[in-house]
Parts: structure tokens; sequence; C-alpha cells
């Protein structure tokens, strides 16, 4: 009897090992190769909205600086509807797309975080200081667009990375080109956004665009 028993479990066992699937270890390489594939990039990300829907947003959003300024001092909130990102985090300060065209009556370009002090209406005063990097404060093209969202990323780490990306893609796309010798009494033309300014502060505007009159 114990004879057959032995029989009938090693008869029940070999038919049952044709369908056991042996799983394969991954090497260190592979996984290596897959964490690279599945790893969050941000430039990509950045990359691939940049010219077909970024750009083209901060051009039809943007409002005249004298505008823009002038619904600030009226009202953060309803600014931010007209010409920011309504879709914005609660807890985040409202930023404004913005366009305008000026004389560079200042320039500081020997900071990494250079800026040019931009008149806009004429009066020989600044009315706007304008980043030109190559290191760019804040994350306001990010914040202004309303096509991107907190949480369609992981985490915050994401989200930051994801912000910084922006202002390295407006460096790469025109700003390194902009000339730092000789810019002070030359006419810009800039489309970008700039942060709730605090106080009496110049709104500090990070450009989707900028060009220089020759």
């Amino acid at each position: 009897m114990l004879r057959i028993r032995g029989a009938l479990i090693a008869a029940l066992v070999a038919a049952a090992l044709p369908g056991c699937k042996i799983i394969k270890t991954p090497t260190a390489e592979e996984k290596a190769a897959a964490a690279a594939k599945d790893a969050f990039d941000p430039n990509a990300k950045v990359e691939a909205i940049w010219q077909s829907q970024a750009v083209p947003y901060f051009e039809k959003r943007a409002g005249e600086l004298k505008d823009v300024v002038a619904a600030v001092a009226a009202g953060a909130d309803q600014a931010g509807e007209k010409y920011g990102n309504p879709k914005k985090q609660a807890s985040s300060p409202w930023t404004y797309a913005v366009k305008f065209t000026g004389k560079v009556v200042a320039a500081d370009t020997q900071s990494r975080a250079a800026t040019l002090d931009v008149d806009a209406d004429g009066d020989g005063k600044a009315d706007a200081k304008v980043q030109i990097g190559p290191a760019l404060r804040g994350t306001a093209l990010r914040d202004t667009l309303d096509f991107v969202n907190f949480n369609e990323f992981k985490n915050q780490i994401e989200w930051a990375q994801f912000g910084k990306a922006f202002n390295e893609k407006a460096n790469t796309a025109f700003l390194s080109a902009i000339p730092r010798d000789g810019i002070t009494g030359k006419t810009v033309t800039v489309v970008g956004a700039f942060p709730l300014p605090s106080g009496s502060d110049l709104p500090l505007v990070t450009p989707s665009e900028l060009t220089v009159a020759p």
C-alpha cells in the first residue's frame, strides 16, 4: 500500500513539473538598465512640451506688463485667474504670464544669477527685472502652466526637478546666447512669467522668450 501511495505522489509531482516556470534572477547590469529605463527624466519631459505647448501657452496667456501689474495691484487672485494658472496649488504664490518691450537701463552680468533692469514705459526707470542666468531663481515658468499638475508626479522631488528643468531649457534655448557686454541701452522683447512680488520689489521675470534688438 505504501509503495502504491509513493508511486502516486511521484506521478503527481512529475505531472506538475511541466507547468512550473523558472524565473531567472536578473543580473546587476540588468537591474541597473531597468532602473535607468524607468527613471524620471525632467529635462526630457520639458523638452517634449517646450516648443509645442509651453512657448505657445505663454504667448497666448501673457498680458502687457503695465496691465498685469495694475491687475495685481487691484487683486492678486483675480489677476492670477486672468494671467496665471487658475489650477495652482493653494499653498504656492500666484505667478503671472507677461510680455513687454523696453530698454535695458541697468544690467548685473557679473553674477551667475544675472539680471537686466528694463524700462517698459519710457520713463527711464526700471519696470521689471529680467533673469538671464545661467542661475535662474524660482519656478515661475512651471507654475504658470495650467496643463501640468503636481499630482502627475511621484513626489515633491520630481516636481522640483521638473521646475528646474524649465529654467535649464530657457538657458540652453536662448539665454546663453544673450550678450553680457554692452547690453545696457539695448531694447529687449520679453515673454515670460513672474511670481507675486514682495512689497515694492520689481517683478522678477523668468523669460520663455527673450530677444535683443540690434
